[in-house]
């Protein structure tokens, strides 16, 4: 099954689930056998199959799953059911690997104090609630 727009099963689905660019979702009343890859994967109900999503895949605490489950979030309700193995890609993997980076601690340029918390006081100097 493939589309090109977001899924709800709410019956029985038996192949192959397909929709890498839009979300998947099965009902609490949804009966899966299938491999299901989507954007965002979200599952109430029962799947035997793989799970690959390319943001986040969620089990609700009605979820019953048997399969690997491969996404860079997961999100496991308590009471779901989960017999399989988890893979958390790095977003790397998944197509973002040109996010800016954090700024380093401390630059060396002596400008540091502008851009980060202040400086701690010197060893040894009076500082809040201590006396010289």
């Amino acid at each position: 099954m493939s589309g090109d727009e977001d899924l709800v099963i709410q019956g029985r689905v038996e192949g192959t689930v397909s929709l890498p660019q839009h979300n998947v979702t099965i009902g609490p009343t949804g009966k899966v056998t299938a491999d299901i890859r989507g954007k965002m994967v979200i599952v109430e109900g029962e799947v035997n199959g793989d799970l690959k999503a390319q943001e986040q895949i969620i089990l609700r605490h009605t979820a019953k799953v048997e399969g690997s489950i491969s996404a860079p979030r997961v999100a496991l309700e308590d009471g779901a059911v989960f017999r399989g193995g988890i893979e958390m890609d790095s977003a790397s993997k998944m197509g973002r690997e040109h996010q800016p980076a954090k700024a380093a601690a401390g630059s060396g340029n002596g400008r540091d104090k502008e851009a980060g918390a202040p400086a701690a006081p010197p060893v040894g100097s009076p500082g809040k609630g201590l006396s010289a």
